[in-house]
């Protein structure tokens, strides 16, 4: 699919539901999917898409730092949905191959280099096997997705970017997940609105946007 069908297929996408969106892709895009952070957003989407019963790759990036509360949510959700195809990523290196290689607590020393090997590289090497993934992203997050568009194509990873949510609010999300009982994160009702790897994340600031931003 080339650049100027993504933006027509995009534009034709620009105001229908999610759940549309997600049908498209699944009858367009020959390999799919789904990068699940566990986050409310991501809890939406699986929901949606175990719903319809899509034959769709979830895979989660372990960087072996997550939240106790987000590995206990995984198997949670591993119980709740019974996910026939939940595909754990682990970066290449171990977090003591990493000490000895960079130093104790690179995610202090240089947090960059960290989520590059921790998140980064493992997300790369998994979405080569693919020709589109799915995402959470929403418009109102941050300046830097104001422009997001529903079907796009990915520069940074090479394949086709599907945004579903790029027109709901965080509102918009938490009643998804209060009207169809959607398992999530309690670490969301502490002030955390995206929550990564444990010496990274922290709660929103008065003032913040949702992205710490």
């Amino acid at each position: 699919m080339d650049e100027e069908n993504l933006k027509s297929l995009s534009a034709r996408h620009e105001t229908l539901t999610p759940e549309t969106i997600l049908a498209t892709a699944i009858t367009t895009v020959p390999r799919l999917t789904f990068a699940c952070s566990f986050g409310a957003e991501d809890m939406v989407l699986l929901d949606m898409l175990m719903t319809k019963r899509a034959k769709v790759n979830v895979f989660y990036v372990d960087t072996n730092v997550l939240f106790e509360e987000t590995y206990d949510l995984i198997q949670q959700v591993a119980d709740h949905y019974t996910i026939p195809d939940l595909t754990r990523i682990e970066p290449a290196l171990s977090l003591s191959a990493q000490a000895r290689n960079y130093g104790d607590a690179l995610w202090a020393a240089d947090p960059n280099q960290c989520c590059s090997i921790r998140k980064v590289e493992p997300l790369s090497r998994h979405l080569k096997q693919y020709d589109g993934w799915i995402t959470g992203i929403r418009r109102d997050q941050s300046p830097t997705r104001a422009h997001a568009q529903t079907f796009e194509w990915d520069k940074k990873f090479n394949l086709i970017k599907i945004n579903p949510f790029i027109l709901w609010t965080a509102e918009d999300v938490w009643q998804y997940i209060r009207d169809h009982e959607v398992p999530y994160n309690p670490l969301h009702n502490m002030g955390y609105p995206s929550i990564g790897c444990v010496h990274c994340t922290r709660p929103l600031r008065a003032g913040e946007g949702v992205r710490g931003e």
